[in-house]
């Protein structure tokens, strides 16, 4: 049997999908299984040892583009690559216009939501069987019962994302007991303030650990060097791909971060994680896994510095 994923985007929802592919596997063990996925985030499909093959695709880039000859004879690429092999089931897990397109590119049986289901209605009209999963249950268990729902086989297997870290040199970092502290994300509304950063990183500091703030963008950076600049022992490092923030984040000892991909990335490397939730609600989205996970917070309703330590204390004292 040959499989193709499609879920492109964002960095949470890919890493919501890693467990049907772990499910995939367990149920047909010798299926050879490719992945469609936004170029930027092609290296966490590659960390599940079930994936044969990762299909980037650059929507993100060739939007930005789209006048370029570049971009046209890039696209022509991406369709040639898509739709040399033949797939059994090309399943698409987004439920949007643009991923049910690609997956159209592709040749196979088309699945994916119905249109009461899926995230765009309009998406279902380019499957060739649509399944009526619930909209009220977490992402992962969505994406998990339209995969058994589209191959036909019972869902009661353990939850697995199925990755580890790879094997990057951190000698960089130095101190036993790590913590990292997510404090960048894709929306301001999103933030948590910096003055609680600091009150929360001066609190774990004293309670021995060395705190590492990974940051992407120059603004990002910025704000994790104010905050670093007053904990007794904090380290900014330099710009990390994802698998080197991977290698960061399996030696921490605790993650807490606000409603980003690389607090769902914690949660799928059984890290003990706190998400913090200040502008979202993570009842269908939050930090979800068979580790330590907790979500505090909710949409205008942002967690105290108190609130959090209580749960970072049930970590440390383990």
């Amino acid at each position: 049997m040959r499989i193709l994923l499609v879920k492109t985007s964002s960095l949470g929802d890919v890493i919501h999908n890693l467990p049907v592919l772990s499910d995939l596997r367990h149920v047909f063990p010798e299926a050879l299984i490719d992945w469609c996925v936004e170029e930027s985030f092609a290296d966490i499909p590659r960390l599940h040892p079930a994936v044969d093959q990762v299909i980037p695709v650059a929507l993100r880039r060739w939007r930005r583009n789209p006048g370029r000859l570049a971009t046209w004879r890039e696209l022509r690429d991406f369709r040639r690559l898509i739709h040399r092999q033949a797939y059994d089931i090309v399943l698409d897990t987004q439920g949007l216009l643009k991923s049910a397109l690609i997956a159209r590119q592709a040749q196979g049986r088309h699945c994916g939501y119905a249109a009461e289901a899926a995230r765009e209605p309009l998406a279902a009209r380019f499957y060739d069987q649509t399944f009526v999963i619930p909209r009220n249950v977490h992402a992962v268990q969505r994406n998990r019962w339209l995969a058994a729902a589209a191959f036909d086989y019972p869902l009661d297997l353990p939850l697995d994302y199925g990755i580890s870290a790879p094997p990057i040199d951190t000698g960089w970092l130095r101190g036993d007991r790590l913590g990292v502290l997510l404090t960048a994300t894709s929306r301001d509304d999103k933030l948590w303030d910096e003055g609680r950063w600091c009150e929360l990183g001066q609190a774990l500091c004293e309670r021995g650990l060395t705190l590492v703030l990974p940051a992407g963008n120059a603004i990002e950076r910025q704000r994790a060097e104010r905050i670093a600049a007053v904990l007794p022992a904090a380290v900014v490092p330099p710009p990390l791909s994802l698998p080197q923030v991977a290698a960061v984040i399996a030696r921490a000892s605790l993650v807490i971060g606000v409603d980003t991909g690389l607090a769902h990335l914690t949660a799928a490397l059984r890290v003990p994680v706190i998400a913090l939730y200040i502008a979202t609600d993570p009842a269908l989205t939050g930090v979800h896994g068979s580790g330590f996970v907790r979500n505090l917070g909710a949409a205008g309703a942002p967690p105290s510095v108190s609130e959090v330590l209580t749960v970072a204390e049930h970590v440390l004292r383990r």
